[in-house]
């Protein structure tokens, strides 16, 4: 029994009586609860709410060991929920696939969990609420970069259909993860000052605040008059028929009807999305002579294509007489989906890659490149996975005028994964302060502007096509120009910071 102490003390102390199973289970919870403020939900409220709870669990431990287990078993729960859509690709073949399925989320999520138990037991040693900030979100930024990176599900991502989004332009996604723990740490750490709960009502208060200066931050809509205009193409190609040969054909033809399609004004560009034509570059002259002749406009388009006995995801624009006159290869590839890491040995293991229709993988390209469209301005490419990285795009050679996206998120099912994928794209435009044009197979296509507004799109599960004005870019934002240096800093001297000060109190 815990009856002496301000309020604060005795509910972590009962926290603390709790048997490892319980607590585990209410972290599975906390966890769950926390994930419900990603898309398409976007609930920030409950996500709040469930990073308090996963904070007070952190302040129930009582060594390293237990603040490990609490912390996974709280990653664990989140990851779980915001990532089920992993099961999808699983479900394309049920039955050479199927059966992997929960392994596979189980895997996922249990091992991105690691990252959260090392955050927790890490800020054990350090201190208290604010070393779980500082940590947790150092744990995030190593997500984004450690073994090629998976930053999908980004905590700060709870605040994209929120006016705190604009934030990103200012810090970056890590930034605002950080922002976002400290925000619940800080509401702790007064109740415990003051000794009352009623303290942790400083939370909403300063969420509210967030937003509303996020909000003030957020550039005014441009005007499109006078912009060129794209058209976005969405054939609408569920995955287990996309390389049916009966069906094929037939999303082949609705694209060439699409991008035939007369319109005043004229489009000056049609794009199609990833992997759009069954044929590798090798073999397509005779699609992108008559692609070239039906379109109204030059066609950017998805496929694949070999070199000697290399495959590569890539992006073309298909010119006059069904030319290609830029060539773009994806450089940063889908472990497991793409390539198969240790692949002589995985190979050797019979163990295949999904997106490859060879099997065994593809190569990653020479890395990121900027395509000069001439009155369209220059376009850095991102084959799907791609955007979901900052790095990525901050890695281009020069500053481009837009993002363009195109991607085959059929892989992603039609429940959660599809919106978190568009979420991100919004998050790239904004921190970037550069519009996105993103061309799905099975949606959403969309335009974003500098703003992360999106101004057009088709909806998911729709075939269709859409003529849009292209938004101008704007200047470069802070995040832009220093990256996720100045936040990595700032975590890593709070973090030794309070260490050092709990130190010498000791």
């Amino acid at each position: 029994m815990h009856e002496a102490g301000p309020p604060t003390r005795r509910l972590t102390d009962r926290l603390s009586d709790y048997r490892p199973r319980s607590r585990a289970a209410l972290a599975l919870a906390a966890g769950a609860l926390a994930a419900l403020g990603q898309a398409p939900l976007g609930l920030w409220p409950a996500g709040l709410a469930g990073l308090l709870g996963g904070l007070l669990l952190f302040l129930a431990t009582r060594t390293w060991r237990t603040a490990f287990a609490t912390g996974w078993a709280f990653g664990t729960g989140y990851f779980a929920l915001a990532l089920f859509w992993i099961v999808e690709p699983f479900l394309v073949d049920v039955a050479r696939h199927g059966w992997m399925a929960p392994f596979a989320l189980l895997f996922l999520s249990g091992g991105l969990a690691l990252f959260w138990g090392a955050a927790f037991a890490v800020a054990r040693i350090a201190g208290g609420a604010l070393a779980w900030a500082a940590a947790l979100g150092l744990a995030e930024l190593a997500r984004g970069y450690v073994l090629t990176g998976f930053p999908w599900a980004l905590v700060g991502y709870i605040w994209t259909d929120s006016g705190a989004l604009q934030w990103a332009a200012v810090a970056g996604p890590y930034g605002l993860t950080f922002a976002t723990l400290l925000l619940v740490a800080l509401s702790w750490a007064l109740a415990e000052r003051f000794g009352h709960l009623v303290w942790v009502a400083a939370l909403p208060v300063a969420a509210a605040g967030l937003v509303l200066g996020g909000a003030a931050l957020r550039p005014p809509p441009d005007d499109l008059s006078d912009r060129p205009v794209v058209r976005l193409v969405q054939p609408n190609a569920p995955q287990h028929e996309k390389w049916d040969p009966d069906k094929v054909i037939g999303f082949y033809q609705r694209q060439l009807a699409y991008s035939a399609a007369p319109a005043t004004p004229a489009p000056d560009l049609v794009i199609w999305p990833e992997t759009a034509i069954p044929w590798r570059l090798e073999g397509a002259a005779p699609a992108l002579g008559q692609i070239a002749e039906t379109s109204v406009a030059p066609v950017i388009l998805g496929l694949n294509r070999s070199e000697d006995v290399r495959f590569f995801n890539s992006l073309i624009v298909v010119g006059e007489g069904g030319g290609v006159s830029h060539l773009y290869d994806k450089h940063h590839l889908v472990p497991f989906g793409e390539f198969i890491p240790f692949g002589g040995l995985t190979r050797w293991l019979g163990i295949r890659s999904f997106a490859a229709r060879d099997g065994y993988g593809y190569s990653a390209g020479a890395g990121a490149r900027v395509l000069d469209l001439g009155p369209l301005g220059a376009a850095l490419p991102l084959i799907c996975y791609e955007a979901i990285f900052p790095q990525d795009v901050r890695a281009a050679p020069s500053r481009p005028d837009w993002l363009l996206q195109i991607t085959n998120d059929a892989w992603f099912g039609r429940i959660s994964g599809p919106y978190q994928h568009l979420a991100q794209a919004r998050v790239r435009a904004v921190e970037q302060g550069l519009p996105m044009v993103r061309v799905a197979n099975t949606g959403v296509s969309a335009v974003i502007d500098a703003g992360g507004r999106v101004l057009a799109s088709i909806p998911l599960g729709e075939a269709g096509w859409l003529d849009t004005p292209l938004p101008p870019a704007h200047a470069p934002t802070l995040y832009a120009r220093t990256g996720d240096w100045p936040v990595f800093v700032l975590m890593l001297a709070t973090l030794a910071g309070l260490a050092a000060g709990r130190r010498l109190s000791h």
